[in-house]
């Protein structure tokens, strides 16, 4: 119950706060298990996923050291949120995550791993392309502008509405990851999300990925 009342607080507060701007809708799965992919820019991007994907089964990742904030602790009891370790392999939050993902659940994560500090991509770490090849589920990249928690406060304090651009792109699958060489491959799959998802930002927000070869390849698809 707290959970549907949660969601629809959101939907009366993200179009009082915000001019939203989003494209590529249509390629959300309405259903099914799911990775969703973005960059991460800002805190208002949590509740932008659940406003967007709108899904009672949402698998949300939150960095362990805001389990000192009483309202995190609330929020991650109620929204049925993981707690992960962001700097080490966090086994029991992936083991929680994998059977979420076994009964239809999407997760939501952030390749990076934490939030840029100036809104460009960064360099992807392997988490999400490891979880993608222990289920072959489908990807759902997904980018963000203007939700930089500064523009944001800025706005706010203004009175203004936060102007935010989110796109999505067309789900995609990586190949499996076979013989022994898998960091290697990890690597290329954790470059392939980045990819897709620098493929959704203007040039100025592709970061360390603006000039990678494979997101022009994918922008010429």
């Amino acid at each position: 119950m707290t959970y549907k009342i949660i969601l629809l607080l959101l939907k009366l507060f993200i179009p009082l706060i915000t001019r939203l701007e989003v494209h590529g809708i249509e390629n959300i799965p309405q259903s099914g298990s799911l990775i969703a992919v973005g960059n991460h820019i800002g805190v208002l991007e949590g509740p932008l996923a659940y406003y967007l994907l709108d899904r009672a089964d949402i698998i949300m990742l939150i960095a362990k050291k805001h389990q000192r904030y009483a309202l995190a602790r609330w929020l991650v009891k109620h929204l049925n949120a993981v707690w992960v370790d962001r700097y080490n392999r966090d086994f029991n939050a992936l083991r929680t995550i994998l059977k979420r993902l076994q009964e239809g659940g999407v997760v939501v994560i952030a390749p990076e791993g934490t939030r840029s500090p100036d809104g460009t991509l960064q360099e992807g770490r392997d988490g999400a392309s490891y979880l993608a090849s222990k289920t072959g589920l489908p990807l759902l990249p997904e980018a963000t502008i203007g939700t930089l928690d500064k523009n944001v406060k800025a706005h706010l304090l203004r009175l203004r509405r936060v102007p935010v651009i989110v796109s999505f792109g067309r789900p995609f699958t990586l190949p499996p990851i076979h013989g022994k060489d898998r960091h290697e491959a990890l690597k290329q799959n954790t470059n392939e999300i980045m990819c897709h998802i620098a493929a959704l930002l203007p040039y100025e927000y592709r970061g360390v990925y603006a000039d990678n070869p494979r997101v022009q390849e994918l922008l010429q698809d």
